[in-house]
């Protein structure tokens, strides 16, 4: 049986991913749930004034937020609770200088992040959306900008040019065949113009104003349900948005936790995490600092709380796909609709052992949510998460799970409408513990 608040939960999935184009949008429509629900935002350059019982958050680098709950109960008493996701999603985005005429028409140079399957999005319906730094007379901004028609394509070479197409695959050239044609050139206006000219007017600006932006191509298809019943949701950035909408739910739920609790959303992990504001930076632990400084916990009872601490890293699991059999692990086939995945490699790739697998099992068993197991084949390289490094920063105990999908890091992803609803389920009654 369905539960009842499951198409409801993927629908509004389907609308916080179609809200959130890019990592920057993702924090904004964050910010926008966490102030709705009476969280306060803090400025990491600021002192804090937190209260017991009080929910707040933090902004770093536009595209990570970290958002908490002061618990009940002291700290050495029940340590923290945490949960991390992110923001980004592997894509295109748009160089310095993008624009540029060829051939009587403007056309838009793009960089690949991190690994998309870029075969996937040619003949789409493309827009870009990001922040631009706009001059103020304080000197610059970031706003947010977001083109919600079809403003881009990536053209397919037609099957008369490119035989071999449907037996050797698409391959594309990431410079000189990714180029995405955005319109035709105007006379006597250069190509850059013509496109910050798109921008200016999205954000009310004059062109001069434009300092810089960052923007990453999207498209413009909204999220659907799909299958017979209905049963599956098909969209971009399920990974891993998808993670931090069930994290940011759940923490939502949860108005007054005996244990403080944490859901931390970070960018860059789809290149390795290695900045300021991903995982491998100093933001999560900065807020656990701060937290702890300010239940005037000393360095050694900080120290016993991460002790007692749970970290859960959320990220998505590859689902069986019955068409690759020989793509998968025998016995570890993880299946659309039938629960969380808990993730486990041998090379610490995942951050998953026996003890912290068995706390997440116990966790499903008191959300009555169902779970399945996952390791990946051993002639196949693994991917990673932000769990081993969050859990060797910390010094924390660490899962790995996520809700099983497929298509990961296509341009439209799919995955199942009772995974999301258990991952929902499990989360808050983490946060509850």
């Amino acid at each position: 049986m369905t539960p009842s608040q499951a198409k409801p939960q993927a629908q509004d999935l389907l609308n916080f991913i179609d809200a959130s184009p890019s990592p920057w949008h993702a924090v904004d429509t964050s910010e926008q749930r966490l102030l709705k629900a009476g969280f306060i935002k803090l400025n990491e350059a600021l002192a804090w004034q937190l209260q017991a019982g009080g929910s707040y958050y933090a902004v770093r680098g536009g595209a990570s937020i970290i958002a908490f709950s002061i618990g009940k109960q002291a700290l050495t008493d029940s340590g923290f609770r945490i949960i991390g996701a992110h923001t980004d999603s592997p894509g295109l985005r748009l160089k310095p200088n993008a624009a540029y005429g060829s051939d009587g028409l403007v056309r838009i140079a793009v960089e690949v992040y991190g690994g998309p399957i870029l075969a996937t999005f040619t003949d789409r319906d493309l827009s870009v959306a990001g922040r631009v730094n706009v001059r103020t007379a304080n000197g610059f901004e970031a706003r947010l900008v977001k083109f919600d028609s079809a403003l881009m394509r990536l053209p397919n070479l037609a099957i008369h040019m490119n035989r071999e197409v449907n037996d050797k695959g698409l391959i594309l050239n990431k410079q000189t065949e990714l180029p995405l044609i955005f319109g035709e050139g105007t006379e006597g206006l250069a190509a850059d113009q013509q496109f910050l000219e798109h921008l200016a007017q999205a954000l009310g600006i004059q062109v001069i104003d434009i300092v810089n932006f960052e923007l990453n191509v999207f498209d413009t298809q909204n999220g659907v349900f799909w299958g017979a019943n209905q049963e599956f949701i098909a969209n971009s950035q399920l990974d891993n948005l998808a993670s931090c909408h069930a994290a940011l739910i759940a923490l939502v739920a949860n108005k007054a936790p005996n244990s403080t609790c944490i859901c931390a959303l970070f960018d860059h992990e789809e290149v390795g995490s290695e900045s300021a504001s991903g995982a491998s930076g100093s933001f999560l632990s900065d807020i656990v600092s701060r937290i702890a400084a300010h239940s005037e916990t000393s360095d050694e009872a900080k120290l016993r709380a991460l002790a007692l601490s749970f970290f859960i890293s959320a990220d998505m699991a590859h689902a069986y796909h019955p068409n690759h059999p020989n793509a998968y692990e025998p016995g570890h086939h993880a299946l659309v609709n039938k629960g969380p995945v808990i993730k486990t490699n041998a090379n610490q790739r995942y951050s998953t052992s026996a003890e912290t697998a068995a706390r997440f099992i116990a966790l499903c068993e008191r959300a009555g949510v169902p779970y399945q197991q996952y390791a990946h084949r051993s002639d196949l390289g693994c991917g990673s998460t932000i769990g081993p490094l969050i859990a060797s920063r910390l010094g924390i105990s660490s899962v790995d799970i996520g809700s099983p999908m497929w298509a990961m890091h296509s341009i439209r992803e799919s995955a199942g409408v009772l995974d999301h609803c258990y991952m929902i389920e499990v989360l808050t009654t983490m946060f509850a513990s």
